[in-house]
């Protein structure tokens, strides 16, 4: 019980996540084949019918998803209210938070039951349409519209839209996916692309106005966006949504081509596109799930930062290029003190316990040494992109090693992350892993390592190298997903939030740099000649980004 306490605050955050694409994959599926393909049928090709098939089983796999993950944020949830409350399981499981995920949990169960291969009868169709209004309007007991007691109903219905825009149009693009690779005729291609565009385009016009509302009346005021946590992941979240849009009208303008029957029609763009757009879509989910572990900004007219502290954080300095040792940093000289108090018993308690709650003071020296890691990993992010970038021109080939760099990189960080963790720390390996943010510094080393081995790799072979190019862009792309997750600031304290602000571009601009080497890879032509200037460019960004952190 208690290791789950520890990690409580972002296991709730991961699981939110995922139970927001489980449920956009359900939903976007149902749409999909209830609102495209089944109408379209007597005039699409025997292919639609595989396509078909293959989406059914998607779509169970899906609501089959939705309904664990539901239920495993229900247990996560129950567990922490017993724990930290000393409450009996029935009083817990008699809470409104169970009661409405008990009833989500049993509509996703019932929609992979009826969403079987076969026909789509009319009772199907209704039985599956009421399970799955019924499930997004109990999910609506689940976010912050329903503790706002004073517009409740017009919030409600906003996250309402908010939720069904974002399923039909975000959730329906692995079935987009599916349909235009396994749809080979022109008329196939037209009518599907057709249909899905106006439905995605009427999914905006829903998130859009169902954001807006919320946007409204969660920030209350434009000093919130950039004052609060929630302003910040909500305008991360802005941004992305602009990503995606640019994408969508690009896919929008090569379906009115084909719509016209143009032998031009850019067919192979548009299912790159729709590939980005559904990575960059998913980490959207994600970033919802993380903002709503955060309190609305509107709620927080206390301790939020002004633009003069902004700026005067951003301010340019010139990087820490040297380090405290480790004997200076508090941990140490806590635990030094406590061994010299207990230097009589045979073992001396820890000084720090991960995942006690305990916030330790910092001292000048313990914001030198983490500012000290920062700038030195944003010189190696710096140099990765220059390199990069050299190695376009003809006579720079002999940069492309520049992989080997993340490998050093990661070693650095696997010491320096963490300096309470072993092996600088007294914390042994394993027991420092219950703290979620030495456990998330450890993925993203191993992301590290992962990504700069197997772009080494590509580097050397070339055209030859096959689908392991791939795992550079796509563990970036993740990289900057969870980063996105990664708070500081779920108590809105202000040092905190000035640290995440400099995490979210981080986060933006991995992303960019990710999808923008998917589609250098996936495609040809002008638009992978400028995605293989745009990424390299996002890494300098990063470079930079990390070079002017400060902690103070």
């Amino acid at each position: 019980m208690s290791l789950l306490l520890d990690i409580f605050g972002y296991l709730s955050v991961v699981l939110r996540g995922l139970t927001l694409l489980a449920q956009s994959f359900t939903i976007g599926g149902l749409a999909f084949l209830l609102l495209l393909l089944r109408p379209l049928q007597q005039r699409l090709s025997a292919d639609a019918i595989v396509v078909g098939k293959r989406g059914q089983r998607f779509l169970r796999r899906s609501a089959f998803g939705w309904f664990a993950v539901v239920l495993a944020s229900l247990a996560v949830n129950m567990g922490a209210l017993i724990g930290t409350l000393d409450l009996s399981f029935g009083a817990a499981a008699g809470a409104d938070f169970a009661r409405s995920g008990v009833a989500v949990a049993a509509c996703a169960f019932g929609i992979a039951v009826l969403a079987r291969t076969g026909g789509w009868a009319a009772w199907r169709v209704v039985a599956l349409a009421v399970l799955a209004v019924a499930a997004l309007l109990l999910q609506l007991n689940l976010t912050h519209a329903a503790s706002r007691l004073e517009v409740r109903w017009p919030l409600l219905a906003a996250d309402f839209l908010h939720m069904l825009g974002a399923g039909i149009w975000i959730g329906g693009l692995p079935y987009f996916l599916m349909a235009l690779n396994g749809c080979k005729a022109d008329s196939d291609q037209r009518l599907i692309g057709r249909r899905y565009s106006l439905m995605s385009m009427v999914s905006v016009a829903a998130i859009v106005l169902g954001g807006t509302v919320m946007a409204i009346a969660y920030l209350g005021s434009f000093a919130a966006i950039y004052g609060t946590a929630y302003g910040v992941m909500m305008s991360a979240k802005v941004a992305m949504l602009l990503m995606l849009l640019a994408l969508g009208a690009g896919n929008f303008f090569a379906v009115e081509r084909l719509r016209r029957r143009d032998p031009t029609a850019p067919l192979l763009r548009m299912k790159r596109f729709v590939e980005v757009e559904l990575g960059i879509g998913l980490t959207v989910l994600l970033t919802a799930g993380s903002l709503t572990s955060l309190p609305p900004g509107v709620d927080l007219s206390q301790d939020r930062l002004s633009w003069a502290e902004i700026v005067d954080r951003a301010a340019p300095q010139w990087p820490r290029l040297t380090s405290p040792s480790v004997d200076q940093l508090t941990i140490s000289q806590l635990q030094a003190k406590i061994d010299a108090a207990d230097a009589q018993r045979m073992t001396a308690p820890p000084a720090y316990v991960p995942g006690e709650g305990v916030i330790l003071p910092r001292s000048a020296a313990d914001i030198a040494w983490s500012e000290y890691n920062h700038h030195w990993a944003g010189i190696f992010v710096v140099l990765i992109g220059l390199l990069a970038l050299i190695e376009r021109f003809s006579w720079g080939r002999w940069a492309r090693h520049w992989p080997l760099l993340f490998l050093v990189m990661a070693a650095f960080l696997f010491l320096r992350a963490d300096e309470m963790a072993w092996p600088l720390g007294p914390i042994g390996f394993f027991a420092s892993l219950r703290d979620p943010e030495v456990a998330q510094h450890r993925l993203f080393v191993v992301l590290i390592i992962l990504f700069g081995l197997f772009e080494w790799r590509v580097r050397l072979r070339g055209q030859q190298a096959g689908r392991a190019a791939l795992v550079f862009p796509l563990t970036v792309a993740v990289g900057g997903a969870l980063l996105m997750t990664h708070s500081h600031a779920i108590a809105n304290i202000k040092d905190q939030l000035l640290i995440e602000m400099s995490h979210t571009p981080l986060a933006l601009c991995g992303i960019t740099a990710g999808w923008a080497r998917w589609l250098e890879l996936r495609m040809d032509g002008r638009i992978s000649r400028a995605a293989a200037w745009v990424w390299p460019v996002a890494f300098v960004l990063v470079g930079l980004i990390l070079l002017d952190y400060r902690e103070a």
